[in-house]
């Protein structure tokens, strides 16, 4: 793995094989964060990871200068391996080991990006779980986006607050945000 841009642009770092992860693609991650560049400035943002891994995207905001970083995963292994990373890069991020569904229902944390990468594997209706979750508990702030990755075999367009995905090889991101609130008319 290597971040992309930033002030560790160019920074390769090798996570240890035992762990359970999928780390996105250096192709898919710069895809994203162009597509974000053109919406935030990072400095200015705060950003959930969640089944954050080997906390790959994380160190990708923290290196564009975003300094509320929280990232979430439920493996002892990758919490260690996130928090050792950042303490070598001096990067701001706050890593927690919880269950993701759980950590969803009990948080009143809100983020402007809310990134989450969980298995492949899921099922629709486990994917729908945390995009509900997210709008209901109102852990999304105005103006942000929640992303979700998963398999171009998984499609996720139906359910509520999708706005529109992108396509990169194998794996799709799928964007979903806050309608926008209508004015009324007297």
């Amino acid at each position: 793995m290597r971040i992309i841009s930033g002030k560790h642009k160019g920074r390769r770092f090798q996570a240890p094989k035992k762990l359970p992860v999928r780390p996105t693609t250096d192709l898919a991650k710069e895809s994203l964060f162009n597509i974000l560049n053109n919406h935030y400035y990072f400095h200015e943002i705060s950003v959930l990871d969640l089944f954050a891994g080997t906390g790959n995207i994380s160190y990708e905001f923290a290196s564009r200068g975003t300094e509320t970083i929280t990232a979430v995963d439920g493996d002892y292994g990758c919490v260690s391996f996130i928090k050792k990373t950042a303490a070598l890069l001096n990067l701001n991020i706050t890593a927690l080991k919880s269950d993701v569904f759980k950590f969803l229902d009990k948080t009143y944390l809100k983020s402007d990006i809310i990134f989450t990468d969980p298995p492949y594997a899921f099922t629709i209706e486990q994917f729908e779980k945390i995009i509900l979750t997210v709008f209901e508990r109102e852990l999304l702030l105005e103006g942000g986006f929640l992303i979700v990755e998963h398999a171009k075999e998984t499609t996720l367009d139906h359910v509520k607050n999708f706005s529109f995905s992108k396509n990169y090889g194998s794996s799709v991101f799928s964007f979903f945000e806050l309608p926008e609130a209508s004015s009324e008319e007297e």
